[in-house]
């Protein structure tokens, strides 16, 4: 049995070499999720979403620039970006270089909490407690990033339902601006959505359930979000240690049911916060969701 002194400096060496791993590989290891989800009606034609998500673009990230240029590879019928895309208050050029390719696709965004406001230096012990305030840092170009998204032919679906046709149908969509922030104001969208779209997908940054709940009541079919980094540090084989938001550590990424009717996918995404760049356990991603009809 090993004495103290030689415990503790294999539990420090071990965290030393979890810190390096995080911090100087996986956290440029990105990967393809996919996903098949049933929310179509029996017969209809598939259809490919690409689901990005908390890309914290900077000018400097080069390797993640083409990394996310070549996911039109793909060919999506649909891309949805569901916020925390810039991370720079000079970077909304480098967000454009990005996602160009993309922007040859039908897209939809709303905004993150990162997308109005630069991330601070925190305390990690204080994403264990509720917060009793959010706490802001510099204010980052949003408007004028939205406008550059939008000039470029995605919608800007905060508090906005739409439609966008895709092969013979439509596909119905609903989004709010960032719940973390408090911004979110489902009242103006709620309502029944469209029972003659193809599919109905409603689209929200944090994943929080008060919000999940209304667009289930509204009858939605799958709901994106992202937010969490899938927890970004997580236990090897487990589930993420917090969230940072309302959703539970067991569902804080990929594909999940939410009741009978309605699906949920969160985003892990593409970034990490700049005071905390390492991810464990918890690849960067970005998910292609097939959606396909329902089975009994």
């Amino acid at each position: 049995m090993p004495s103290l002194p030689r415990a503790a400096a294999l539990t420090v060496g071990a965290g030393a070499a979890a810190l390096a791993y995080g911090g100087l590989i996986e956290r440029n290891a990105y990967t393809l999720r996919r996903f098949d989800i049933p929310v179509l009606n029996p017969g209809a034609r598939p259809i490919r979403l690409l689901h990005v998500s908390d890309l914290h673009i900077t000018a400097a990230q080069r390797r993640k620039h083409a990394w996310i240029r070549a996911l039109a590879r793909l060919q999506p019928d649909l891309v949805v970006n569901t916020g925390d895309t810039i991370s720079d208050p000079d970077g909304i050029a480098a967000v454009m270089h990005a996602l160009e390719p993309l922007f040859a696709f039908p897209g939809g965004f709303v905004p993150g909490n990162n997308d109005y406001y630069a991330p601070r230096p925190k305390n990690p012990l204080h994403y264990f407690v509720p917060e009793q305030g959010v706490v802001r840092g510099d204010p980052l170009p949003w408007p004028a990033m939205a406008a550059a998204m939008a000039g470029a032919g995605w919608l800007d679906l905060t508090h906005v339902r739409t439609g966008l046709p895709i092969h013979d149908g439509q596909v119905a969509l609903a989004g709010t601006d960032d719940p973390h922030l408090r911004r979110a104001r489902y009242h103006r969208i709620s309502g029944r959505a469209d029972p003659s779209a193809t599919v109905r997908i409603g689209v929200m940054h944090s994943p929080e359930p008060g919000l999940l709940s209304a667009f289930a009541g509204d009858r939605y079919d799958l709901v994106l979000a992202g937010h969490t980094h899938g927890g970004q540090v997580r236990i090897p084989f487990g589930p993420a240690i917090v969230t940072n938001c309302g959703i539970d550590v067991h569902r804080a990424r990929w594909l999940h049911a939410w009741d009978e009717h309605m699906y949920f996918h969160v985003c892990a995404g593409l970034g990490t916060n700049p005071f905390a760049p390492i991810r464990f356990a918890c690849r960067p991603e970005a998910s292609l969701l097939t959606l396909v009809p329902r089975t009994r």
